[in-house]
């Protein structure tokens, strides 16, 4: 069986690095924002060529403290609107109401599933302030149409990075640094992923950044002096010396990522599948390779029935969740084709030339 994902086998090259520096944080006895969330934060902002990177819990604080820095800074006041994709992850859409902001959801364009900038514009009213692009299964969304659109109607432009570790923008900005702010997940299975839940903002924002510090540890800049109504959305200290150790090979592994999606756009040929769009350049880190297909159930069990382990990302569109249920009556036809078609198979740096051929063959005889 290929499993969709082993992360023990994932993680294993890194294993007697992870071991070290387990030691090495045993011993040094400082648990929480230490030197090695110093180092991240440095690294990682570095890597993504932003100024700031500000270490929280996971992704979706992320982007909640987002929001709540800038009604901090007076950018947003609760009640303002937030147009995003409406096919998103539904964590998405939990920080923008979890801000006291209102989501406005916009179709996505079917070939590339990342929001349509071509319907963003009749979806902007008086109250909107800004617009959250997300960067599905990797690949970065029109960012240059989207801020056009932004600049026109000066609104704030933050990425929902959670699954583009390492994108690249015209071979010279990677996400991260696309925009007014960014949100991260390091969830396990990320490209970059640590060994449980930690997240990052990126910005080039220096009040922004100023306010995020102190957002994610209880409001304080200064212990027992509370600026601010905080929360505490650290990055753990353990996460972030896991982080250190696999950041150098974020690249490396984009890259063998890539190699994997090639062959698949060129060696998966079924009329029954819809395989995903991609113009062949760095803009796609494929945290996931998602095909399409009018059974995906029965292709799914046919796969599995054969020795290939997919996911559904994702099942249910968020305007039809039952937490969601004040939208349930809402019409999103791009979107809920996408959700009843899409099925993500195997793609990751530990596939075998073996696993890789069988997989290809598996689906060109469904």
């Amino acid at each position: 069986m290929i499993p969709f994902l082993n992360l023990k086998k994932i993680n294993q090259p890194f294993e007697t690095a992870l071991q070290e520096k387990m030691k090495q944080f045993l011993e040094g006895g400082w648990y929480i924002l230490g030197s090695e969330v110093k180092t991240f934060e440095v690294d990682f902002a570095n890597y993504c060529g932003a100024k700031y990177c500000v270490g929280v819990g996971n992704g979706l604080d992320a982007l909640v403290l987002i929001f709540k820095a800038y009604i901090q800074l007076g950018k947003m006041q609760k009640g303002d609107e937030v147009i995003l994709p409406a096919n998103t992850y539904i964590a998405t859409i939990l920080a923008v109401l979890q801000s006291d902001l209102v989501p406005v959801l916009v179709e996505p364009k079917l070939d590339t599933y990342n929001i349509n900038p071509d319907v963003i514009e009749e979806k902007i009213t008086a109250k909107t302030k800004a617009i959250l692009p997300v960067h599905l299964y990797g690949q970065l969304c029109e960012m240059e149409k989207i801020d056009t659109i932004a600049q026109k109607y000066k609104l704030l432009v933050i990425e929902d990075a959670a699954q583009a570790h390492g994108s690249l923008f015209s071979k010279t900005k990677k996400a991260g640094n696309l925009s007014d702010a960014a949100a991260f997940s390091f969830y396990p299975g990320k490209n970059l992923g640590a060994l449980g839940d930690a997240g990052a903002i990126t910005t080039n924002d220096d009040a922004l950044a100023a306010v995020l510090y102190s957002l994610r540890n209880y409001g304080s800049k200064v212990k027992y002096q509370n600026e601010f109504l905080g929360v505490n959305s650290r990055l753990d200290e353990l996460q972030a010396t896991f982080l250190n150790v696999k950041l150098p090979c974020l690249d490396k592994e984009n890259n063998t990522r890539r190699q994997i999606a090639k062959r698949y756009l060129s060696e998966i040929k079924n009329n029954k599948i819809v395989l995903p769009h991609w113009d062949g350049t760095d803009n796609h880190v494929f945290h996931l390779f998602v095909i399409r297909t009018a059974n995906k159930n029965q292709l799914q069990k046919y796969l599995l029935d054969n020795g290939v382990e997919t996911m559904i990302h994702y099942p249910i569109p968020p305007h039809k969740q039952k937490a969601l249920s004040c939208w349930n009556n809402l019409s999103f036809p791009i979107t809920e084709k996408i959700h009843d078609e899409v099925l993500s198979i195997p793609l990751n740096a530990t596939l075998t030339e073996e696993e890789i051929q069988l997989i290809i063959t598996t689906i060109n005889n469904y």
